[in-house]
């Protein structure tokens, strides 16, 4: 798609394979494992497997079958098991959750009623079924929750049956390692992205300082350096928070690293390996991410510095949907939906660029920015405060661009992720900004 579209055939196909992808991939995450692996706790952070898989039918039953439909609960009694805010994460394990199979079960029979509702629903008329936003949101909401169970696969300590082909190799990137962001206005967040979410709007104006940000994300080998150089002994370079985390803990490399004769190993999906220099250091924490930051005597770039940066484009003032132009993601522009189970090596995919060259600004990572997780001004919650509204203001920072993890559908340049700081087990990473000096900065443009 090469832009929001208000065909309704097309609206239909595109929530219908939206609907299919996200169900295949749920499919995969679910049964590539035993069913005791489903319904154990692979870490207090995560839920059993197997909540997810009935959670994702739940979302779907209450929003495509009750709210759109009108129809009448299917199981009334599972509502409060697989409410989010109804039982934290690690208690779980202790409800009376629907078995593997009874699981798969209702999801299926609640995917069967949906694709009857998307059939005959008019896709306009109500703010849920306009453009067919419902439907949207809930392949969203599954994919969203796909990466989750990605996240728990790569906790358990047991081999996996996940598979996927690596990024082809490509020419080592020899290009600048930062690129000069022009200061001036520029429009962030939409209005006009059909299956955008409530925090992404409304569009506003933001004026933005010149700056400078990394060409690419920060590498395993740049991120080896500020190991090598005591990063994880210098309180100097720590927030407060971040310091007592690291002392607490006894953090010394991202999560899911060691050392061993000498050579930095990482356990990636059940595979022991050596850390590859060139690729987008991974599984680090925002506290980690701004301490790297201040030893490199930078920053992490602000949100609308990285919404800028991905989404300007100086020639016409526009904002971009994406860092390469309006239409939808594809292979060649970036590292998205499992397709691969690692990120691609910096300064890959430059045909994904954005118009002022910078790379990989959608997938392969999360960056994690400065920003706390706020409201737009003008924000209205949509359609339920808990997806957005109940967050802010809290201890979250905001992470951009989506991971190798992520599919397409819940990826955009107005697409915003939150996590507290000490998060290291989400497939994160960063690029870090500066200011741009008076000597820097280009003079401004004369009307």
């Amino acid at each position: 798609m090469n832009g929001p579209t208000t065909d309704p055939q097309a609206l239909r196909e595109r929530a219908l394979a939206a609907l299919l992808a996200a169900r295949d991939r749920t499919t995969l995450l679910t049964s590539c494992v035993e069913d005791s692996e489903l319904t154990a706790q692979h870490s207090p952070l995560m839920s059993p497997l197997v909540w997810d898989l009935a959670h994702i039918g739940n979302q779907e039953e209450q929003w495509l079958l009750r709210a759109v439909a009108g129809r009448d609960a299917m199981r009334p009694e599972i509502d409060p098991l697989y409410d989010a805010f109804e039982h934290p994460r690690a208690e779980r394990p202790s409800l009376p959750l629907l078995a593997p199979a009874e699981a798969r079960g209702y999801a299926a029979e609640v995917r069967g009623r949906a694709l009857d509702v998307l059939e005959k629903t008019p896709l306009h008329g109500t703010p849920l079924t306009d453009a067919g936003f419902a439907f949207g949101m809930v392949a969203q909401h599954e994919q969203q929750h796909d990466e989750t169970m990605l996240i728990t696969h790569q906790l358990r300590t047991g081999p996996t049956a996940l598979t996927a082909p690596d990024p082809e190799p490509g020419p080592p990137f020899t290009g600048p390692a930062e690129v000069l962001v022009p200061g001036g206005p520029f429009t962030m967040g939409t209005s006009t992205e059909p299956w955008a979410l409530d925090n992404e709007r409304p569009a506003h104006r933001r004026l933005v300082p010149p700056f400078f940000i990394d060409t690419t994300p920060v590498t395993n080998a740049a991120y080896q350096r500020f190991i090598d150089d005591g990063g994880y002994e210098e309180i100097r370079w720590w927030a407060p928070e971040g310091w007592a985390m690291v002392r607490r803990n006894g953090l010394r490399a991202p999560l899911f690293w060691r050392r061993e004769a000498g050579q930095w190993l990482r356990r990636r999906f059940g595979t022991v390996e050596p850390v590859p220099a060139d690729e987008p250091v991974l599984h680090v924490s925002w506290y980690e991410a701004d301490a790297y930051a201040r030893w490199a005597g930078r920053r992490l770039p602000s949100e609308e510095e990285w919404e800028k940066a991905a989404r300007h484009d100086p020639v016409t003032d526009r904002s971009l949907r994406y860092p390469w132009g309006d239409a939808d993601p594809t292979p060649e522009h970036a590292n998205l939906g499992q397709r691969h189970l690692r990120p691609a090596p910096a300064g890959s995919y430059p045909t994904g660029e954005s118009p002022l060259g910078v790379r990989q600004l959608i997938g392969d990572v999360w960056e994690w920015t400065s920003s706390d997780f706020l409201p737009y001004p003008g924000f209205a919650a949509f359609p339920y405060r808990e997806y957005s509204d109940v967050f802010f203001g809290g201890d979250y920072k905001v992470l951009r661009g989506g991971a190798f993890s992520v599919d397409a559908v819940a990826c955009r340049g107005t697409f915003r992720n939150w996590d507290h700081p000490v998060r290291r087990q989400i497939f994160s990473g960063f690029r870090t900004a500066r200011d741009a000096g008076p000597t820097e900065a280009p003079e401004p443009e004369v009307c």
